[in-house]
């Protein structure tokens, strides 16, 4: 095998999940900046918006998940195209 070829930050991460405030612990290389304990131990923290947890085709549940505002957007563009 070569040498030096897999990460040196290889560690278990929390990943929050913003919309359904589920938390998993996983590994991965990911750079955070924050820091959450489980358990007595302290991990990284990367919170994301959606996961398999919130996904609309894992749960069967359909919900609209904007953060950014989008819907309203394309609504809007599409009442004036409309006119």
């Amino acid at each position: 095998m070569k040498k030096d070829t897999h990460p040196k930050n290889f560690r278990e991460v929390v990943f929050h999940d913003n919309s359904s405030d589920t938390q998993f612990i996983i590994g991965s290389t990911i750079n955070t900046t924050e820091t959450i304990t489980i358990k007595g131990k302290e991990y990284p923290l990367f919170r994301v918006e959606i996961s398999s947890a919130s996904h609309p085709f894992f749960t069967g549940n359909e919900k609209v998940i904007d953060t950014a505002g989008r819907v309203d957007r394309f609504k809007k563009r599409l009442a004036s195209a409309k006119k």
